[in-house]
């Protein structure tokens, strides 16, 4: 999808899609959200964050279901198929970028509205997050905003002290990036038009780390991004738990700050946590 500095073909020589138009989640006659979810070795968690997606559930909120599988060889995309329409399959003995995944599954995207969201990251009230969505595909709410950030938190079950006072910080310091025009959403839930999306040519599937920044980055550029604290997800707390915060904040601002002044990200492959 990116095209500004590269030849698609150079890049994604070889990607199986696989269209499961046969079952019950291909009969939604008005797709409005498509929601694309990258994955890499997911088994242990995306059945339970994604089970949500029965075929009434995305009936009644006009969705499509795209997941986007960066080559894993455990049961992801056996679970993916019990939920989704669409799986997209790399198939590539390359480590693929999750901008590639993305990219990739957008490129199967027939909605207005493209909500990307990770495997491990669900919707706090996915009716109420829907709803809101379907409103904004319809013009009844921010008729002149092409790209929201939302609110990312953790199951309160979860959240210690610690969790508060990160999410709390991070959460108003993206907020004040988009209200200064810099442009900014976390990579576990991203919000945006299609037609935004394919104007700025999507994510740049180089950037292994901070992609999801650099996007907002551009589309601030052109259009306003509009942070909506209503709106929340939680994201697994695995990352944190592992390496707690000061080694994923320090990866963040290093990544950060190469893809600002060189255009890449410092980190070659993100480390998937599982």
């Amino acid at each position: 999808m990116y095209k500004e500095n590269y030849n698609t073909e150079d890049v994604l020589e070889e990607e199986s899609i696989s269209d499961f138009s046969n079952n019950n989640y291909s009969q939604n006659p008005e797709i409005k959200i498509s929601v694309i979810i990258p994955v890499y070795f997911e088994e242990k968690i995306l059945e339970s964050v994604i089970s949500y997606f029965t075929p009434e559930f995305i009936n009644q909120y006009n969705l499509e279901i795209i997941v986007s599988d960066g080559g894993s060889t455990d049961n992801t995309v056996e679970i993916a198929k019990k939920y989704t329409d669409k799986v997209v399959i790399h198939k590539e003995s390359r480590r693929q970028t999750i901008s590639e995944g993305r990219n990739k599954g957008a490129d199967l995207a027939q909605g207005k509205i493209l909500v990307f969201i990770n495997g491990d990251t669900i919707p706090a009230d996915p009716h109420k997050f829907f709803t809101f969505i379907n409103n904004w595909a319809d013009g009844n709410i921010f008729k002149n905003i092409e790209a929201l950030a939302c609110r990312v938190s953790m199951n309160p079950v979860e959240l210690t002290i610690k969790d508060k006072i990160f999410y709390s910080l991070h959460n108003k310091y993206v907020k004040l990036l988009n209200v200064t025009g810099f442009g900014m959403a976390r990579g576990e839930c991203q919000l945006m038009t299609k037609n935004i999306f394919t104007k700025v040519h999507g994510y740049n599937p180089f950037i292994a780390a901070g992609e999801d920044f650099e996007l907002y980055n551009r589309i601030a550029k052109i259009t306003k991004i509009k942070y909506y604290d209503d709106l929340v997800v939680y994201e697994s707390p695995r990352r944190f738990r592992k390496y707690g915060y000061l080694r994923v904040l320090s990866s963040w601002i290093i990544n950060a700050l190469t893809v600002i002044f060189f255009g890449k990200s410092m980190s070659k492959d993100w480390e998937a946590v599982r």
